[in-house]
């Protein structure tokens, strides 16, 4: 989850008043410190962070809490609320008839950012997408492309030898401009020079792109507050796309400093797959960040291949708390097709599977047993995958064997089910989770089957 550090820090804020009944002044000025510094820490823009935990600090000292609700969910209930204000709303986007040009310095991934933004576009709205490769200065860059958006069904075209970026643009609109959606990828330069400058005007001329989105690294911090106005104020730009926003502590100054100029956040990156991009949404980004969850925004990341029905099928299952080696084998599957475990555990609330506490190493050691397991549960027949009581110490050693695996290993794989079922059983009558199962799958009541 990006800013994982950011979150961690909030929580311990937050923690200061676990278990108070009443709140004294001195309390809330220790808890808006800590908040502070935690701020502070993820590089949020100063004056903003001044104005959130001001404004927070007069909101508990003024506001009464709803009976019954304890005094840290209250407290984290208006840090969620003031961080929403302060990353401000989602930028609506049409799905139909577009031209994106796509502008930035060097180095912030903007070549790999422009085919995740076009397979967002044909996986979310399932149109015609057709990109134009303009950057003439960096060798490779088209064949970078192309590659990237291999057996995607995205048209890219670029010219190989070409030298005039501008003619480039104008050839490609001609060949593929007919797509519900083009975008158009240019250079970028470790400055914004006179010649980049002229270079960019020329192609937005003859573009007349209907949207301008800068990408911009999470690295640069505070400093993409300037770089954005700078470019708005050369093309016009209409939207940021922050990137590598998981590999950064200075994320937070990226999307606070982006936040207050006119060049609105719309998508963020995280992870090298060109799926890994997300519509920017500061409801449900803070929801995650906060570790509430964002349920619609795992469905989002479900592929086109992922049989719905098989989906709600499992589920059932695993809510009747008949948990089999088969299951959890579909369940990985599941997974893997969804993304990495900590990318998904990031979309749900942190008690769901008890889970919230897991460092960034736990998870990543839970990732490669997930893989281990499977290979091993390949090795396994259909009756002892169904009822894994079968699985004594002669089979463990087949099994082993078959997998490449110690027995040691196989004995971890059942001891994990057996973690896992327990734990289906004690959620068929966790009226919480059901309810939060229900909105993710969005019906009315799940048959327990």
């Amino acid at each position: 989850m990006a800013l994982e550090g950011l979150k961690r820090r909030i929580l311990n804020s937050v923690g200061l008043l676990r278990g108070k009944k009443t709140l004294d002044e001195e309390a809330v000025k220790e808890f808006t410190r800590s908040l502070r510094r935690s701020l502070l820490e993820a590089d949020f823009n100063v004056r903003q962070t001044k104005d959130l935990t001001e404004r927070i600090q007069r909101r508990l000292m003024e506001d009464e809490p709803r009976p019954g609700l304890k005094l840290e969910t209250h407290a984290m209930n208006m840090v969620y609320s003031e961080l929403v204000r302060i990353l401000g709303p989602a930028r609506e986007i049409r799905p139909h008839n577009q031209t994106v040009l796509m502008v930035g310095l060097y180095g912030q991934g903007k070549t790999t950012t422009t085919a995740k933004v076009a397979e967002w576009w044909r996986r979310r709205h399932g149109v015609k997408v057709a990109v134009i490769e303009a950057d003439v200065h960096r060798p490779g860059a088209f064949a970078q492309l192309s590659q990237l958006l291999d057996g995607s069904g995205v048209e890219v075209y670029g010219e190989i030898d070409g030298k005039d970026a501008a003619s480039i643009v104008r050839n490609g609109l001609r060949k593929v401009g007919t797509a519900d959606v083009v975008i158009i990828d240019t250079a970028g330069r470790d400055s914004l020079d006179e010649d980049l400058k002229d270079e960019l005007l020329d192609i937005a001329e003859i573009a007349q792109a209907t949207e301008r989105f800068l990408v911009i690294d999470a690295q640069v911090g505070q400093s993409a507050g300037p770089i954005a106005e700078t470019f708005h104020d050369l093309v016009g730009v209409t939207g940021t796309i922050v990137t590598k926003l998981d590999g950064t502590a200075r994320g937070g100054g990226a999307l606070s400093a982006v936040s207050i100029t006119n060049a609105p956040i719309v998508f963020v990156g995280e992870g090298e797959r060109v799926s890994d991009l997300e519509r920017f949404e500061s409801d449900r980004f803070i929801s995650r960040l906060l570790g509430m969850g964002d349920i619609k925004g795992l469905i989002d990341l479900a592929p086109e291949d992922l049989d719905e029905q098989e989906a709600m099928r499992l589920t059932q299952r695993l809510m009747s708390g008949r948990f089999t080696l088969n299951d959890m084998y579909q369940q990985m599957e599941m997974m893997s097709k969804i993304g990495t475990l900590d990318r998904i555990l990031s979309h749900l609330p942190d008690g769901m599977f008890g889970m919230g506490s897991m460092s960034s190493s736990q998870k990543r050691a839970m990732q490669g047993n997930l893989e281990r397991y499977r290979i091993m549960m390949d090795s396994m027949t259909q009756e002892e995958k169904d009822d894994p009581n079968l699985l004594k110490s002669e089979r463990i050693r087949r099994i082993a064997k078959g997998s490449g695996s110690s027995e040691k290993e196989v004995k971890g794989l059942l001891a994990q089910w057996n973690k896992s079922k327990k734990m289906m059983r004690g959620m068929k009558g966790n009226r919480q989770f059901r309810r939060q199962m229900q909105s993710m799958m969005d019906v009315d009541d799940i048959e327990l089957v």
